[in-house]
């Protein structure tokens, strides 16, 4: 397999390895600090194209695959990895389902405008009761002869006190499969419920949703009745690639800035980085955080080739998120009780990294997965 970079890949990754240094890394800690989502930077991000990456000239995107994708997603995540999120939640699990199923309304009036930006959508699964258990959902959606009647609530909801849609996944009468919705947010009975206050990505807002006797057309059901959860495993794979690029972003800025700080600072005559045990540190790291990018983008390739890629995806993900938090950790011991200090971003990737263990699937999970795919 060839893992040389296209072109077209090498302009992909300089692009927003640009926008990162230049717009994303001078803010990313005053966003962190305000707990403000980043709707300037989400929207250059629009203007870069990056929402239609994942989708064809035809609708509005540049139809570019999931290496290239999963490059821009690593530098955007090095610049910081809440804004990161909410641009990842707009690009794939915001609008796929729009894209896959909506009709010429939803995609003129919802889609085209998400790609460029105007527009913010999010995704509703997860529960107060249903995590990775996610057919212990209990939303339901009844249905009626003109539509269908949605109740339940939803939280750990990212973009959502932002947003303008949703695609919700929902029980429908005694089915046992779950269905998806589109949900404008401005119809009556969407509640956008309290803020959750996080440890990390703090300017990717999160909260919950609740929705009370919401009235949906019949249109407004993506796909079939039931048909969620499959449509959901069309998607999970590249939502894991996604996840893992997260991971190696907030490692490359954590790794980068110790490396920095190790040949700067001097103790005992010399800089940091001369001494033996620091520079064991470094080839830990910097063995884990190349390991991770090559069997991601291997992932990625795999995917762009239509190859069976659940357990490479599955892999990657598990594997990148759980050396992103040994790398920041480690990372943050180099700069000792800087590493501790607000005043240094050094902390702010140690909190941030926690995210990449839980979203696309818990390690204990991916762990258990893993074996089913070995037959186990």
């Amino acid at each position: 397999m060839n893992f040389d970079l296209s072109e077209i890949q090498k302009q992909v990754q300089e692009t927003f390895r640009d926008f990162a240094d230049r717009r994303i890394k001078p803010v990313a800690a005053k966003l962190d600090e305000e707990k403000k989502f980043p709707m300037e930077l989400f929207k250059e991000a629009g203007e870069l194209g990056f929402f239609g990456m994942r989708y064809p000239e035809s609708v509005g995107g540049t139809g570019l695959d999931v290496v290239s994708y999963s490059l821009a997603v690593i530098e955007i995540a090095r610049g910081s990895l809440s804004v990161a999120a909410a641009v990842t939640m707009q690009s794939l699990m915001g609008t796929y389902f729009l894209y896959r199923f909506g009709d010429d309304e939803i995609k003129k009036n919802y889609f085209a405008e998400a790609l460029k930006g105007n527009k913010i959508g999010g995704i509703c699964m997860t529960e107060p009761n249903a995590g990775s258990d996610l057919m212990a959902v209990k939303t339901l959606a009844n249905v009626t002869d003109d539509g269908f009647i949605l109740n339940g609530q939803k939280t750990w909801i990212t973009s959502a006190p932002v947003a303008d849609f949703f695609t919700v996944l929902a029980r429908t009468d005694n089915h046992e499969q779950l269905s998806i919705f589109f949900v404008p947010v401005n119809l009556k009975g969407v509640l956008i419920g309290k803020s959750i206050e996080k440890m990390g990505v703090r300017a990717s807002v999160t909260s919950e949703v609740s929705f009370n006797n919401v009235k949906l057309p019949k249109n407004y059901l993506l796909g079939e009745i039931g048909g969620g959860t499959k449509c959901l495993k069309e998607i999970l794979a590249e939502i894991r690639i996604m996840t893992a690029a997260l991971a190696i972003g907030v490692a490359t800025a954590a790794y980068d800035d110790a490396v920095k700080y190790a040949k700067e600072r001097s103790q005992f005559g010399k800089p940091i980085g001369k001494f033996q045990a620091i520079q064991m540190k470094f080839a830990d790291m910097a063995v884990q955080l190349e390991t991770a990018k090559h069997y991601v983008l291997y992932a990625a390739t795999l995917s762009d080739q239509n190859k069976p890629r659940q357990k490479e995806a599955m892999i990657a993900k598990l594997y990148a998120s759980e050396i992103s938090n040994n790398i920041c950790d480690e990372a943050s011991r180099v700069l000792a009780s800087y590493g501790y200090a607000v005043e240094y971003n050094m902390e702010r990737y140690l909190r941030d990294a926690r995210f990449t263990l839980i979203g696309g699937g818990t390690s204990e999970i991916l762990k258990i997965n893993i074996a089913k795919e070995l037959g186990l």
